[in-house]
C-alpha cells in the first residue's frame, strides 16, 4: 500500500510538471485524493495512517527538492493535502453533525420564542385583572411585572451566551482552514458568527469609545474575511487569525462586570 501511494503520487507529480502545473494548489490536490482514497481502509489514528502520511510527503519531497523559493510552499501544501485526506471523511460527519446542531438550536430559538411570548401574554392577563384593584395594588404588580419584562440579568445572560456561540463560530472556521476544511464550510462559520454577533448587539445599548472602536474593527475583520473568502485567497487564514483575536478582545471589553 505505501510502496503504491508513493508511485501515485510520483506519477501525478510528473503528469503536473510535464503540463506546465506544478503549484501547490496541484500538488495539495494531489495527496489529498491519493490518501483519502485509502485512509477509509484503516482505523483513524492507526500506525497505517500515519505511514501513509509520512510516505505521501516524503514522495513530494523526494519530487520537488530542486525547486528553489517555492520548495518551502510546495511541501506545506503536501503536508495539508495529507491532513485533508486522512481527514475528510470525518470532516463530511462533522459536517452533518454540525447541520444538525443548527437545526436543533433554530428549533430552540423558535420554542424559546414561542414560551417568552405565551410569558408575555400572561403578564398581560395579570396587569389587566390588576387594573380593578385598589390604587396600591395596582400599582404594586405594575411594578413586579415591569420588573419581570426588564430583567437585567436575564439580558445580559443572553448577550453573554451570543458573544461565546460568536467567538466559537470564529474558531470553527479558523481551525477548518487551517487544517484543510472546504471553503464552504468556512463560509458557513462565518456566517453563523455574523449572525450570533448580531444577537449581542442592542438598539439603545450605551457603548465607551474604546469598545465602539473594537466593534468597528470586528466588522472590518469579517468583511475582510468574507471577501477573501469569496476570491478564495491563500491569505485566509492570516485573516481568520487576525478575525478572531479582534473577536476576542471586542467581547472580552464587553464581557459583563462581575458581581
Amino acid at each position: 500500500m505505501t510502496n503504491n501511494i508513493k508511485e501515485q503520487i510520483t506519477n501525478d507529480l510528473k503528469q503536473a510538471k510535464e503540463a506546465g502545473q506544478l503549484k501547490a494548489s496541484r500538488i495539495r490536490e494531489i495527496v489529498q485524493n491519493a490518501v483519502s482514497q485509502v485512509t477509509d481502509e484503516f482505523k483513524s489514528g492507526s500506525t497505517e495512517i500515519r505511514s501513509l502520511v509520512k510516505d505521501a510527503v516524503a514522495a513530494v519531497v523526494e519530487n520537488v527538492q530542486q525547486q528553489g523559493e517555492e520548495l518551502k510552499e510546495n511541501i506545506t501544501a503536501s503536508i495539508e493535502g495529507a491532513i485533508d485526506g486522512v481527514t475528510s471523511l470525518r470532516r463530511k460527519a462533522n459536517a452533518k453533525t454540525h447541520a444538525e446542531v443548527r437545526e436543533l438550536q433554530a428549533k430552540l430559538d423558535s420554542e424559546e420564542e414561542e414560551l417568552q411570548q405565551e410569558i408575555e401574554r400572561l403578564l398581560g392577563d395579570i396587569e389587566e385583572t390588576g387594573k380593578d384593584t385598589s390604587p396600591n395594588i395596582r400599582a404594586a404588580i405594575e411594578s413586579a411585572i415591569s420588573t419581570l419584562k426588564n430583567s437585567e440579568e436575564a439580558a445580559l445572560l443572553q448577550k453573554r451566551y451570543a458573544q461565546l456561540q460568536a467567538q466559537l463560530a470564529i474558531l470553527r472556521a479558523n481551525l477548518a482552514a487551517r487544517y484543510g476544511g472546504r471553503y464552504e464550510d468556512v463560509k458557513e462559520y462565518l456566517d453563523d458568527a455574523k449572525n450570533w454577533y448580531n444577537k449581542t448587539r442592542t438598539q439603545a445599548e450605551p457603548i465607551a469609545e474604546q469598545v465602539e472602536q473594537k466593534r468597528s474593527l470586528l466588522e472590518e475583520k469579517m468583511g475582510d474575511a468574507g471577501v477573501a473568502l469569496a476570491k478564495k485567497e491563500r491569505q485566509i487564514k492570516r485573516i481568520l487569525s487576525e478575525l478572531l483575536q479582534t473577536a476576542t478582545d471586542y467581547l472580552r471589553d464587553k464581557k459583563p462586570p462581575t458581581t
